[in-house]
């Protein structure tokens, strides 16, 4: 089988992650590595692949079909147009973008190419996300009336030693929460209207320690959304669902989504619903029927990876494009603009298209 020549733009926490796994899979050949500091440099010839300071240069000498843009979040943009300009698809890490300016010049970009951008959301290639997806796309839950989660954790002291975590835009909305939301959108679809209130009354730093959000769905579904990195809780994602090694996994759930039929919880996969033989007059009286799915583990960066490269290939479809993307940080800054403001905001309507330059 041939692989896919990649290279890895920014080789931080996730940048490493992305490196380690494309150096395990099979359909992708890691064949370079640009970033600027010597760590990276170290991390390059301990491994054996061709280090570049500059992704320009990589770019010109390299070659690479793909490229894995795993960098601070205010140079996504420049640097996937830049790949797609130079002829590479792109896996963009997440946010698509800081800004929906520049979310709109990627989707931009990959239109006029015609490469594609997939958007690192890599929830949606967990197993338990895939199943989940299931379930409510064969109708288990009948019509879809709310969800409820939770993303609540601390980050420890030494985090924040980085001057722009304690900035706008590097506060839990944009860094943790626009997974929850992303993931939200997968299984409800689109959403309508965001309204929401952030809080810093705890550490007092100029960006937002809590925030609560409320969500209407297109489908008429209401969602809300407790986000906070300063509390002692182990209800996130990250703790519950076990994708990264660095966190010790906890036995809970973190999404609850219902139905007219029934509800379903995430990432422990139990679909609650009456049973069907206890007739028509079914209602809070009487007893509700428990069935869990036990999934195989699986890591969604490898089948991330995996899938970027089938992607390039044109043998699959985007699990998360530009566009989904795009859409995803659109809903996300809503949330900060409606915790600012204090007013509701609603999306635009044409969904499904590409955003208006």
């Amino acid at each position: 089988m041939t692989k896919l020549p990649i290279a890895v733009v920014g080789a931080g926490l996730i940048g490493k992650t992305h490196i380690d796994r494309a150096l395990k899979d099979s359909s992708v050949d890691l064949i370079a590595i640009a970033d600027p500091t010597p760590a990276a440099a170290a991390l390059a010839r301990s491994i054996g692949v061709p280090y570049f300071r500059d992704y320009r240069t990589l770019l010109g000498e390299a070659k690479p079909k793909g490229v894995v843009v795993a960098t601070p979040n205010a140079t996504h943009a420049q640097i996937t147009v830049e790949c797609l300009e130079r002829g590479a698809a792109v896996l963009v890490e997440k946010p698509i973008a800081d800004t929906l300016e520049d979310g709109r010049r990627i989707c931009e970009a990959s239109r006029a190419t015609g490469l594609p951008v997939l958007v690192g959301h890599q929830r949606r290639h967990n197993p338990i996300t895939r199943k989940a997806k299931a379930i409510v796309g064969a109708g288990t839950l009948g019509r879809p009336v709310s969800a409820t989660v939770l993303c609540t954790w601390r980050k420890p002291r030494d985090y924040f030693d980085v001057a722009w975590r304690r900035q706008k835009g590097g506060g839990p909305i944009l860094i943790n929460l626009i997974h929850d939301i992303d993931l939200m959108r997968h299984l409800y679809g689109e959403i309508e209207s965001v309204q929401a209130l952030a809080s810093n009354a705890v550490r007092g730093f100029e960006v937002e320690d809590t925030a609560v959000v409320a969500l209407r769905f297109r489908n008429g579904a209401l969602g809300t959304v407790t986000v906070s990195d300063t509390t002692v809780a182990p209800w996130n994602w990250d703790l519950s669902a076990g994708e990264a090694e660095r966190f010790p996994r906890q036995d809970v759930n973190a999404h609850f989504y219902s139905g007219t039929e029934g509800s379903l919880t995430l990432p422990r996969l139990e679909v609650w619903r009456y049973r069907e033989d206890q007739g028509a007059a079914q209602g809070w009286h009487d007893p509700l029927t428990l069935e869990r799915t036990a999934v195989h583990a699986g890591c969604p960066y490898t089948e991330q990876l995996r899938h970027f490269a089938a992607l390039v290939e044109g043998k699959e479809e985007a699990v998360c494009s530009a566009l989904d993307g795009f859409r995803t940080l659109e809903a996300t800054l809503a949330a900060t603009q409606a915790a600012e403001t204090g007013r509701a905001v609603t999306l635009s309507p044409d969904r499904g298209q590409e955003p208006k330059p």
